[in-house]
């Protein structure tokens, strides 16, 4: 244990972080990267598993199902408040190999479950539930892979961890719809249910979507055990990470993040169901991954803009464009006159994942440098190292919740779009609510980071904060 525990742990020292740092935080990173990726595949699996209970003879209605999408999000967010707080309690290390574990229980479950359409209805609102299990993971491991970083690559290393682990929902979006009708596995995982779709009777192997799972958690988890490290100052009681809920730039910042992640985890779990009810004559479950593909890629690849030219100005953008996405999303379902056409359809929701996921890499840079630059205020008398300290687990504990208070935007979302279908047939309702949330989240960004004279004003990089200081 004693060979995982980092006693002397200087990221800031420039000589110390190439000597010696890089390399360890490298390795941390790229070990809690598929452990994460995993805990986004689990935790979305009921987004693609939904869309064929009818298929293999569950009688469940649209509402139901579309329950069953937001059920996940809603233990996933709730379980990422009690994990925002854990990694400085019991080590980043230990939490990641338990948290990635605890993966198996709903993807065995689900993997016997869908198998026998006797199953009641109760059974699978347990199983969603046990789902969110994937997404507390998340804030756990960002709160943990904050703390090896310098300041200057904080917010490229989180994008990458954040971007790269939520490719999770896209790789378990493309690997289902292949997988569940591949008998290979039939003799391990179990026989498939004889479904007929459109007149034609085939075998549908729906375990096989949750199975396929439970080999690589076990392995990431290994990986984790042997090969990732705790940092001893990286140590706080639940007592001092609780200042966090006294700090106003948490709550705006929880704001801001549930219209990015919030967006980007929401309409990955409708997305699928959605298009299915509104085009049932398109093939939607087979291109269904490329948007949580989008968004992931786009979080993880502009991360470094964030870094060079601030995210209060990056997130500025990102929220007009999601104004013109759910315009265009308007015009594809048919709001505006005239017949709903997928390709609008199509075209402006990949728009809209685009930028969740610029948005999602770019209100992260934005905590750090907003709660450095908050410390000289809260901390008048403290000496620099004692600031730097202080920022850190702040930074790390607002990163944790804000990721939290994000993730119910998986549970409005699917939600909303599922009464909106029950209510009017249409999901125009539910467009019109984002459409007006992201009008407010472009307000309160603009008026508290963005706009000249802020506390961010001038800031670009984390960088330009240090020179500051």
């Amino acid at each position: 244990m004693a060979n995982h525990l980092l006693t002397d742990w200087k990221p800031e020292d420039p000589d110390y972080w190439q000597g010696k740092g890089r390399s360890i935080a490298a390795r941390n990173l790229w070990i809690s990267v598929p452990n994460l990726t995993l805990a986004f595949a689990v935790w979305m699996v009921w987004s693609m598993v939904v869309a064929k209970l009818k298929l293999v003879g569950f009688r469940f209605t649209t509402d139901q199902l579309f329950w069953l999408t937001a059920l996940p999000a809603l233990s996933g967010a709730t379980l990422r408040i009690f994990y925002s707080f854990i990694v400085p309690i019991l080590g980043g290390r230990l939490w990641t190999v338990l948290t990635t574990l605890s993966l198996a229980v709903p993807a065995v479950g689900i993997g016997l479950a869908v198998q026998h359409p006797e199953t009641p209805y109760a059974m699978f609102v347990l199983l969603a539930l046990l789902c969110g299990f994937g997404g507390g993971n998340f804030a756990s491991s960002m709160s943990n892979i904050g703390f090896f970083f310098p300041k200057a690559q904080k917010g490229n290393a989180l994008a990458i961890n954040a971007g790269f682990g939520n490719l999770g929902v896209s790789l378990m979006q493309f690997v289902v719809p292949v997988i569940i009708t591949s008998g290979f596995f039939a003799p391990v995982f179990g026989a498939g249910l004889t479904i007929h779709d459109k007149g034609v009777a085939s075998q549908l192997y729906l375990q096989n979507a949750a199975f396929i799972w439970v080999p690589f958690i076990l392995a990431a988890a290994a990986a984790a055990w042997l090969g990732m490290n705790d940092i001893s100052t990286a140590k706080a009681s639940f007592k001092a990470q609780s200042v966090v809920f006294r700090r106003r730039h948490n709550w705006i910042m929880c704001w801001l993040y549930l219209g990015t992640f919030g967006s980007f985890i929401g309409f990955s779990a409708a997305f699928p169901l959605l298009a299915k009810t509104l085009f049932p004559d398109v093939l939607v479950l087979k291109i269904a991954f490329l948007g949580p593909l989008v968004g992931a890629l786009s979080r993880a690849l502009t991360g470094w803009i964030s870094d060079r030219w601030g995210g209060q100005n990056v997130t500025q953008i990102t929220f007009g464009a999601l104004i013109l996405g759910v315009v265009c999303t308007l015009r594809g379902v048919g709001a505006f006159g005239g017949a709903a056409n997928f390709q609008i359809f199509f075209a402006s929701f990949m728009w809209l994942f685009f930028w969740t996921g610029v948005g999602n890499a770019s209100t992260f840079q934005m905590i750090p440098a907003i709660v450095r630059a908050s410390m000289v205020r809260l901390m008048p008398a403290a000496t620099p190292a004692e600031r730097l300290q202080s920022a850190e687990m702040e930074s790390a504990a607002i990163v944790g919740f804000t990721s939290a208070f994000g993730a119910f935007g998986g549970v409005f979302i699917p939600m909303a779009f599922g009464q909106s279908l029950k209510d009017t047939g249409n999901a125009n309702t539910a467009l019109i609510v984002f459409l007006t949330f992201y009008i407010t989240c472009a307000v309160l960004n603009w008026a508290t980071y963005a706009r000249r004279g802020s506390i961010l004003s001038g800031a670009k990089s984390p960088t330009t904060l240090k020179a500051a200081e």
